[in-house]
């Protein structure tokens, strides 16, 4: 009881992250829907979270950035697609980015609006074609349903390619990028498919990208204790429902898609071609110990580890073009992406 004032105490001396009054707004109102939407008895209130969750349609032709969209099935049978993202021409293949979006697991899509305007503008700012996937969600399709989605988008993708309204793309220059929960599958997405990539195979994953990813254990770090309430969107009632609705039945926090860093049991099983990472933690966000105990762990098993961090980013800043630590990452990752790509990409600054 003592620990628990000293930790309330401590979160109430903490300065609140300074944001905008339009990102303020917008957060409050993804809270209210996500803790009504977050059942007790652990399912999804859709219909409800469906009044804030405003869906964006493809744009068939070029906007004023010269990017378009289009949805592309990969199986019908279980609900599984793809947004595609693309500039109108390019002068050499571009990189492909395929992208996997946040929401515990359980909330938001690929064509979410949140997740529509983070894909087109880094298209756009990348000069990358974006395959944003759109996995199926917990409850109703516990782990490892999303890891299996997104496998099989890249498998459609080594397979099929794009399609014909897509600039062309060099699928060996093939980037893992994942936000949040979506940080968590490219993780379990590069493993399996560094570790039995289906021949022949011309995707080559040249590095995987990890904003915020959202990793986790039974215990409680400093952080998750010290930024429960200052945190404005992840909070310890919000992970731990996320986490149970998309583990399997009767699994604790420590289940190996939740607790990759091997502190509660063994380290996984990292293949020799898992790829370069890029991992970005956000000084406001409660899973930034599990984040850096990742970091460490690709570190001891001597992967090339890239960590980018912002002392004053809450979590999915990512998302809020008018924050400037947002624009710096952008940055960060066409660096990251030159780095680690066999060929110079394509650069695109933003008009806006």
């Amino acid at each position: 009881m003592e620990r628990e004032e000293e930790q309330e105490m401590a979160g109430a001396k903490l300065r609140r992250p300074a944001l905008p009054w339009t990102v303020r707004l917008k957060l409050f109102v993804l809270r209210a829907a996500v803790d009504l939407a977050q059942r007790r008895d652990g399912t999804v209130n859709r219909s409800l979270f469906s009044l804030v969750d405003r869906q964006t349609p493809v744009r068939p032709r070029p906007d004023a950035h010269g990017v378009r969209s289009a949805d592309v099935t990969v199986d019908a049978s279980r609900g599984l697609w793809a947004r595609v993202f693309s500039p109108v021409s390019a002068g050499s293949p571009l990189a492909v980015i395929v992208y996997i979006h946040g929401g515990g697991f359980a909330l938001l899509t690929a064509a979410s609006t949140l997740y529509d305007a983070t894909c087109h503008r880094f298209c756009r700012e990348l000069g990358a074609v974006v395959v944003s996937v759109n996995y199926r969600l917990a409850p109703e399709h516990r782990c490892p349903a999303a890891y299996d989605d997104g496998v099989d988008v890249l498998r459609h993708l080594s397979a099929s390619g794009l399609p014909d309204f897509a600039a062309p793309v060099d699928l060996s220059r093939c980037f893992l990028v994942g936000d949040s929960a979506g940080g968590n599958i490219v993780h379990h997405v590069a493993q399996r498919w560094t570790s039995s990539p289906p021949p022949p195979n011309p995707i080559r994953l040249a590095g995987v990208v990890l904003l915020q990813p959202f990793f986790g254990g039974e215990e409680r770090t400093e952080a998750e204790l010290r930024l429960e309430g200052v945190g404005p969107i992840v909070n310890m009632r919000r992970a731990d429902w996320s986490w149970r609705a998309f583990l399997p039945e009767g699994a604790d926090r420590n289940h190996p898609a939740m607790h990759v860093t091997g502190d509660a049991g063994p380290e996984p099983d990292l293949p020799e071609e898992f790829p370069p990472a890029m991992v970005v933690i956000g000084g406001y966000d409660s899973l930034q110990d599990w984040q850096r105990r990742y970091v460490g762990m690709l570190q001891r098993k001597g992967k090339a580890v890239q960590v980018v961090e912002y002392p004053e980013a809450i979590h999915a800043f990512y998302a809020f073009p008018e924050l400037a630590d947002s624009g710096k990452l952008v940055m960060e990752m066409k660096a990251f992406m030159q780095i680690n790509a066999p060929k110079t990409i394509a650069l695109k600054q933003s008009d806006d």
